[in-house]
């Protein structure tokens, strides 16, 4: 058994997209999966299974499917990924300041060029960004409503889903108290 994190797409944000964690929880069961945990409302979700991550990644979207009708990317990273995402994060979580906020992007597939496009024509001082292969890490200096960066982000489209550095944090505590 493999212990995974799968963060789902554009569910329970702005009253859109609604999905109940216990039915969720329910809906993955259901395919196989065990030890579902959930955290917030926002599609964070802990589970184990012997599918690859290849495998499993289709199943978690045809799920949401037939159980909410929804259409929602899944990124799903490994708890040992998970923790080299945090390892690998070239900000400093400890000296943030007020209103400063670290935010991981998960892709789902590599960025377009458009995409890559998109971040490099919006990148403005304070706010930064550094690309790795399946993630994108976002050091924000200002609030992100203020963030011209920020606001950009919806003109990349659905490869991606974001989350905050203490979710980040919070998720890979919860995979390691899954025996996989």
């Amino acid at each position: 058994m493999t212990v995974y994190i799968a963060l789902i797409r554009g569910i329970n944000v702005g009253g859109k997209n609604k999905v109940p964690m216990a039915e969720l929880r329910e809906a993955y069961e259901q395919i196989g999966l065990t030890q579902v945990k959930t955290y917030i409302q926002s599609g964070n979700v802990v589970l184990a299974s012997e599918l690859s991550a290849e495998e499993l990644r289709p199943q978690l979207e045809k799920a949401i499917l037939d159980r909410f009708g929804i259409a929602a990317a899944v990124a799903v990273r490994t708890a040992a990924e998970l923790d080299s995402v945090m390892a690998r994060c070239p900000y400093d979580a400890q000296a943030l300041q007020e209103k400063q906020t670290i935010q991981v992007a998960f892709l789902t597939e590599p960025l377009s060029a458009k995409a890559l496009s998109v971040l490099e024509a919006n990148k403005v001082d304070p706010d930064e960004y550094t690309l790795t292969d399946s993630e994108i890490y976002f050091l924000f200096r200002q609030s992100m409503l203020d963030s011209k960066l920020a606001n950009s982000l919806q003109k990349i489209g659905k490869t991606m889903t974001m989350r905050n550095w203490n979710t980040v944090v919070k998720l890979a505590d919860l995979g390691r108290t899954i025996t996989g």
